[in-house]
This record gives structure tokens, C-alpha cells and sequence, in this order.
């Protein structure tokens, strides 16, 4: 690794450490199965681990997991070229999921939702049969806010992507090590390290994805205010159920007026005159 990588990753293992930290990602014995798509995320995912199984205080096992889904044209032997050259035990799945997806999913619209179920559930299946403790996914800190955009706007929930979830049947832990890392981050020290990309010709194709346009969008924000995208993770980290309009989180019902308690509602010390004004502007020019 030379230096200008190496200036690149430790603040990609910084970042994953401290979320593996704080919702105890991962455990001593445990076996992860990490999954790795061809892409840029999970490439950056498995060398984080890689690195911090050989530095971290506790022992665990990693077997780095490839989904053929018979995609035309896909590249089949560069993966398990690249696992072995590193020396990572490795396993290359088969199911053609790609012609399942075509078939069923009416021409101009999504291949995503239908894709993404057969591949949880192909994966899920799989980590039972090895053992797996945990599965790793590559989704990072612009994945979790456009899923909590992609929610709002078109869900009508208030709901990201956790970065730790245990399956439905109660029978996977799924972790995401890079919940805390920026997306710009992973690209520049993926154009750094040299991966042998391989891109999707399903869903990584369509060009009108929502998700796309919510990611614009926050794209947009980062470049005219720094520091917005990260301060929108920590506010899904400092949640006040009872500012918020969920009855089933916060029993509004039962309130009664406590003069002790006061309605702080807008922290003026928090939030300074001058900046509430410029916010105040900036959401008249988006009207």
C-alpha cells in the first residue's frame, strides 16, 4: 500500500472501527460473511476487515461471499482471481436470479426491489448453511440518509438503514461496518487501490432510479453547505420521540400542563439568530 493510499484508508478504518464499536458489530468467534458484489463498497469493506482482523483484541473469521446471478457478460473469474491472489477463503455462489428479474418486472420499471429479495434471500440461506454469525453489506453513510430521504418522500415513514438488524426469522444479524464512512471517501480510495470493478447491468443501468435523484440531491447540499450530510447521520443518532408525531412512540395523550417543564421547542443558544435567518431565507428560495 503506498502512502497516498495508505493517507486514504486509515480514516475509512477510523470510521468503520468506531461503528463496529458502538453497536458491537462484531465478536470474539465470530464468523462473517462478508459479501462482496464486484463493486466499489465491498472491495473497501473486505480490506477494512482484513485489516482490522489482524489488529482488533478479539479473533474472527471472514469468508468473503460472491452472488453470480447469471448477469450476460459477467466477468467470472475475476473474483475468485483477485480472493486467492489475496489469500481470502472464499466462496462463489450460482443462481440465476437475473433472468427471474427481467421476466417478472414490467418494462420501465425498477429491477431493485425484486433483485434486492432474491439476493437477501439467497445470502440468508447461504450464511445458515456455513455458520455465518454475521453478514457484512458494503452500504455506507450516503446509502442510510438516501433510504431515510427515499422513505420520507415516497414511504411516508421515518426509516433508514440500521447499521445492525436481525433478519425476520431471527436467524441472520446483518452488520454495515461502513455506516459512518462517506461515499466520497470509499471512491477515492477505491480509484487509489485499483479495484478490478465490475459493474451491474441490472440495476446499476437504469438511469431515472429515485434513488439516484435523492442522491443528487444530498450531493447537492454537501457541496453548498460541508458538514450538512454528517449532521443529518448524527441527528438519526440524538432522536427525541417527543418532538416528533409518532402516538405509538410518545404518549402524547396522557400530557398535562407542568409548569417546571417548559416547551423548549426551538434552542436559540443551539441554533443562533443569524444562522435561523439564513435557514429561514435559504427555505423561501426552495418554495
Amino acid at each position: 500500500m503506498t502512502h497516498t493510499t495508505q493517507h486514504l484508508f486509515a480514516p475509512l478504518v477510523k470510521g468503520a472501527a468506531q461503528a463496529i464499536t458502538d453497536y458491537r458489530m462484531i465478536e470474539d468467534g465470530d464468523t462473517v460473511m462478508v459479501c462482496l458484489s464486484g463493486g466499489k463498497d465491498s472491495y473497501t469493506l473486505l480490506d477494512i476487515l482484513l485489516h482490522l482482523q489482524k489488529r482488533a483484541p478479539i479473533d474472527f473469521r471472514l469468508i468473503a461471499v460472491n452472488l453470480d446471478q447469471g448477469q450476460p457478460g459477467f466477468p467470472k473469474h475475476v473474483l475468485p482471481q483477485y480472493l486467492t491472489a489475496l489469500g481470502v477463503e472464499h466462496q462463489i455462489l450460482e443462481q440465476d436470479t437475473y433472468s427471474v428479474v427481467k421476466d417478472k418486472t414490467p418494462e420501465g420499471k425498477t429491477t431493485c426491489s425484486l433483485c434486492s429479495r432474491l439476493r437477501r434471500g439467497i445470502l440468508y440461506t447461504h450464511a445458515k448453511r456455513i455458520g455465518a454469525t454475521k453478514i457484512a453489506l458494503g452500504h455506507h453513510r450516503d446509502d442510510i440518509l438516501e433510504t431515510l430521504f427515499m422513505n420520507m418522500f415516497f414511504g411516508a415513514r421515518l426509516k433508514a438503514m440500521p447499521p445492525k438488524l436481525q433478519s425476520d426469522d431471527g436467524g441472520n444479524v446483518v452488520i454495515r461496518p461502513l455506516a459512518y464512512v462517506a461515499e466520497r471517501d470509499i471512491q477515492r480510495y477505491a480509484d487509489a487501490a485499483g479495484y478490478p470493478i465490475i459493474p451491474c447491468n441490472l440495476c446499476g443501468s437504469q438511469e431515472n432510479l429515485q434513488r439516484k435523484i435523492v442522491g443528487e440531491m444530498l450531493e447537492g447540499w454537501e457541496r453548498a453547505h460541508p458538514g450538512r450530510l454528517q449532521n443529518v447521520l448524527r441527528s438519526l443518532t440524538r432522536v427525541t420521540p417527543s418532538h416528533l408525531l409518532d402516538r405509538e412512540l410518545y404518549d402524547f395523550a396522557s400530557l398535562s400542563a407542568t409548569p417546571a417543564e417548559g416547551d423548549r421547542g426551538f434552542d436559540h443558544e443551539e441554533y443562533p439568530e443569524r444562522e435561523f435567518l439564513a435557514g429561514l431565507q435559504e427555505m423561501t428560495l426552495l418554495i
